[in-house]
């Protein structure tokens, strides 16, 4: 991997490392647009400063948008929850392993 890709992934995840940034994009999934009391009910446990700003680094990354109902993903941030979708499958299997080995 060169270094250029490196410090692409570096910067990414240090986006996504950011509490709740996960989950906020992971709520959006489904594509239909939420309102930001929706969206900090669909988060769960997130204070409106956090929401607040994680929105703001998120719209500053193109990853969501603000539209006329909501907040939703642009198709930057769709194509990054696709990828997310194959680490969902891999947790899975994952979760089933550990289970495994300690029972």
């Amino acid at each position: 991997m060169s270094s250029k890709e490196n410090a692409a992934i570096g910067q990414l995840l240090s986006l996504l490392e950011s509490r709740y940034a996960i989950r906020v994009l992971w709520a959006l999934r489904d594509g239909h647009p939420q309102t930001f009391r929706h969206l900090q009910d669909s988060v769960g446990g997130i204070t409106p400063n956090t929401l607040n700003t994680r929105i703001k680094e998120l719209r500053e990354a193109e990853l969501i948008t603000h539209g006329n109902k909501g907040y939703l993903v642009t198709p930057s941030g769709a194509d990054l929850l696709k990828r997310m979708g194959d680490l969902s499958a891999f947790a899975t299997k994952w979760v089933a392993n550990q289970a495994k080995k300690t029972a």
